[in-house]
């Protein structure tokens, strides 16, 4: 009886390897091209037509962007919600990777009650943002809010004011109550990279007589340098596509008077819920101001990747 053979070449181990991997690949890319690049490719091609609803027929090629930067009723909404996103930013940049390294630095240390305070500070990231936006909101009520009640127990009256209601609070009381949740992430992250630092090299610096600040400055924040570069473009990327929070404390218009109007609630009165009195979605007015959001974001990404692997070879 003759013996069957397999086809020549079909165990070779390199294809099988590489049919391996592409068998293992292929869900995965038929996810990615289903649920993301799919939609960008295709808010990409409705940012290039108009009409009511959501599924604008008329094409008008460019028409989109160029009324954002030149009618002066777009531009005004968009400048201004560009605007307020790069305060968002900022204010979580500044405020919350500074008490997110504070706070690593601080529990990197042995000390009684670590693991309650890593706990405390992680435990607010694991909410909903609609609850914490809700909580906060009736914290920060003018009348029977706990923080105006506090001003008023310590007779400092004039910091009992309507936080959420005054233009030039709110979006810094939003964005702080934003701090206050996801202050955790960073923190967790830092404490990680500083935990890959040798204990001996920080032990010899305290032997050659440096203080905790000269080591933290000369030794553990130029080894954390990568890590902060990480939880800095996530901070970019989570924060320029910022809604939530301000649609649970602020609404959809980002009260008052749009001085809360991010980028994403702009898209989102836009393309989806329709602006008022008329109420009619604009897809593709909405699709153009997210194409542009993708670009900064693509823009800010890039050039962190860029520089960043320019110091590397360096």
């Amino acid at each position: 009886m003759s013996r069957i053979t397999a086809p020549q070449g079909f165990l070779n181990p390199k294809k099988r390897l590489t049919l391996t991997w592409v068998l293992f690949l292929l869900p995965a890319l038929l996810v990615y091209l289903t649920f993301m690049a799919g939609p960008l490719f295709d808010s990409l091609r409705l940012s290039l037509y108009t009409g009511e609803g959501y599924n604008p027929k008329t094409f008008v090629g460019f028409q989109n962007y160029i009324n954002l930067f030149t009618n002066p009723l777009w531009r005004e909404k968009f400048i201004n919600a560009f605007t307020n996103t790069c305060v968002f930013f900022a204010i979580h940049m500044l405020v919350q990777n500074t008490l997110g390294l504070l706070f690593a630095n601080l529990l990197s240390s042995d000390f009684k009650g670590r693991n309650f305070f890593r706990t405390i500070i992680f435990a607010p990231a694991t909410l909903s943002v609609l609850v914490v936006g809700f909580l906060w909101t009736l914290i920060l009520n003018p009348q029977w809010g706990a923080v105006n009640k506090i001003f008023m127990a310590l007779d400092m009256k004039q910091f009992a004011l309507p936080w959420l209601g005054r233009e030039n609070l709110a979006l810094p009381a939003i964005s702080l109550t934003s701090v206050w949740q996801w202050v955790g992430m960073p923190t967790v992250m830092f404490l990680a990279g500083l935990m890959g630092i040798s204990d001996e090299l920080l032990e010899a610096a305290r032997i050659d007589g440096a203080s905790e600040w000269n080591i933290f400055w000369r030794i553990k924040f130029p080894l954390l340098k990568p890590v902060i570069g990480v939880v800095a473009i996530l901070t970019f990327v989570d924060n320029f596509n910022a809604f939530d929070v301000i649609y649970a404390m602020a609404g959809a218009k980002g009260e008052p008077a749009y001085s809360t109007d991010l980028l994403a609630t702009l898209f989102y009165r836009t393309g989806i819920a329709g602006e008022h009195p008329v109420g009619i979605p604009d897809m593709g007015m909405g699709a153009a101001i997210a194409t542009l959001t993708f670009a900064i974001l693509m823009t800010g990404v890039l050039s962190w990747l860029y520089f960043s692997r320019k110091q590397a070879t360096e």
